[in-house]
């Protein structure tokens, strides 16, 4: 018996829920815990419609809730991830004895840390509510960070940034199911831009932090100023991991500021994304699925190229500028721009997503001045300090392209195990460009390092392709579909049927974002 009721206020029979839930998973675990609410508040929901809620007041209402401890989340991780970018310019090379390529291994193995926690963060999610776990592993890279302090050579120093690596392997997948829960398919690209703008912040305050530091004097603190550093954000870390695993609600149905009426609201309004709001139930053919799927592997092969180059941006870009003849404590602020460069790209998609849409555009557009940036880091001799400073501060207009990718995981991924196990595979695959990609600074090449610099232009250049053929797939699936897919409303969308974990390939109407 298929549900036909489209209206949340008129009454659906249990053993209706039941036969959908059996249909598409076993026992209860089928029917989301969005659907649940809504069948047990439906006196809620016929008053919602007695008096409606505004939705661009409540949208408002949830982004000064949620959006803010995001954004801390993702400031500190950028930070606590730049600092040894900072420290290198510093004396922490000489403090610990760092010699050869020491300093390139250091920074490779906080993403292999990352990498080799992204499968057991699939488990996690599915167990444990996203937003608890983040705030738990906020908390847990914040003391790693300020275990760096302690260091004493190589081989401490590396162990403090694979388990760095470990902790941080969650943020991008967790913050990227907990924007799913609040937001539709479009609302989601510039909440993703707002808490992403945490990178190009902590670009700007990590040059400034850092230019402070170097002023610390041995003397007065009895650490060097990077331990220091180090130390301080790693606390202040801390301090946010606390807060987000307080107020942070796990779903919108567990939101004290939101009233029923409001919950209900929310729910039907994004429930035009089909993808879901809670389901921890684990489904092992939705991971088959998703090895099966092509748009995993084009994601993949995007974000690996993406991150080869971004190892010029979170590692190496004041090593570069300093290697241009400029002292350190001017290196650390020379890198600010880069910052305002990344902040700027990020703002830019997220409102070109948001009235236009087309991903794969906004992609490519940040790509041309990364690339056009490679060349001039590549191409032009040392003495021409603007061009190569100009080409490093371009680069960064990747930093974008990152937030793009997460935000289609988001939208084109169905089932919660699925979307889950997407999202690590395409953090793993950023791991995985970041192993890459600082290796190709090699000790021998310095002090320009132009393999490095070719290498990063070119991954650019292919990415451009991976993701044209993305956009080309999306087009296909969405022509084939489009006879079986229903308009987007709210309403159109309110059977029990759309809360069933159905991935997108098993639900046939669902519709690809590109």
């Amino acid at each position: 018996m298929s549900i036909t009721e489209k209206e949340i206020g008129k009454p659906v029979p249990d053993h209706d829920v039941d036969e959908v839930a059996s249909h598409h998973g076993s026992g209860s675990g089928g029917v989301d815990a969005a659907w649940k609410f809504l069948d047990s508040h439906r006196d809620a929901a016929s008053h919602s419609k007695e008096s409606p809620v505004d939705i661009k007041a409540l949208r408002r209402k949830i982004d000064w809730h949620i959006v803010p401890l995001m954004f801390l989340c993702y400031i500190m991780q950028s930070l606590d991830k730049l600092v040894l970018n900072y420290a290198g310019v510093m004396d922490i090379r000489a403090d610990l004895h760092l010699q050869g390529n020491d300093f390139s291994n250091v920074a490779t193995f906080l993403f292999v840390g990352l990498l080799c926690f992204e499968i057991p963060n699939i488990y996690f999610l599915q167990v444990v509510p996203a937003a608890k776990w983040l705030g738990a592993n906020v908390v847990l890279w914040g003391i790693a960070t300020a275990c760096g302090a302690a260091a004493r050579d190589y081989q401490t120093l590396l162990v403090s940034r694979v388990f760095l690596g470990m902790f941080e392997a969650t943020i991008g997948p967790s913050l990227l199911l907990i924007s799913s829960q609040w937001y539709t398919k479009s609302e989601q690209a510039p909440r993703f831009s707002f808490w992403y703008l945490g990178l190009g912040v902590g670009q700007v305050v990590g040059g400034a932090i850092s230019y402070g530091f170097q002023h610390v004097a041995p003397g007065v603190s009895r650490l060097a100023g990077w331990r220091v550093m180090f130390l301080v954000l790693g606390v202040v870390t801390v301090v946010i991991g606390i807060c987000t695993f307080m107020f942070l609600p796990d779903t919108p149905m567990q939101a004290s500021w939101l009233t029923d009426g409001e919950k209900v609201a929310l729910l039907k309004h994004v429930s035009v994304n089909q993808t879901g709001i809670e389901n921890r139930k684990f489904r092992g053919s939705e991971i088959v699925e998703a090895l099966l799927d092509p748009q995993l592997y084009l994601m993949v092969v995007s974000v690996i190229l993406l991150a080869i180059s971004s190892g010029v941006v979170t590692t190496y870009s004041s090593t570069l500028i300093r290697n241009l003849g400029y002292d350190s404590k001017r290196a650390a602020l020379m890198v600010m721009p880069s910052g305002a460069v990344s902040i700027f790209f990020i703002l830019l998609v997220g409102y070109g997503i948001r009235t236009q849409s087309h991903r794969w555009a906004w992609i490519v557009v940040c790509l041309v001045p990364a690339i056009i940036g490679g060349g001039l880091m590549s191409f032009l001799p040392m003495s021409n300090k603007a061009g190569i400073l100009a080409g490093i501060y371009l680069m960064n207009s990747i930093v974008a392209t990152l937030a793009i990718f997460y935000n289609w995981t988001a939208a084109n991924f169905g089932g919660a195990t699925k979307r889950a196990f997407a999202a690590a595979v395409v953090g793993g695959s950023f791991s995985i460009g970041n192993i890459i990609g600082p290796q190709t600074f090699q000790a021998r090449d310095a002090p320009d390092y132009r393999p490095a610099k070719i290498a990063a232009m070119a991954s650019q250049a292919a990415c451009m392709v991976t993701t044209s053929l993305l956009f080309a797939y999306y087009v296909w699936q969405n022509k084939k579909r489009r006879s079986a897919a229903e308009s987007e409303t709210e309403e159109a969308f309110m059977s029990p049927e759309v809360w069933t974990r159905m991935t997108d390939k098993e639900n046939k109407s669902f519709k690809y974002s590109y």
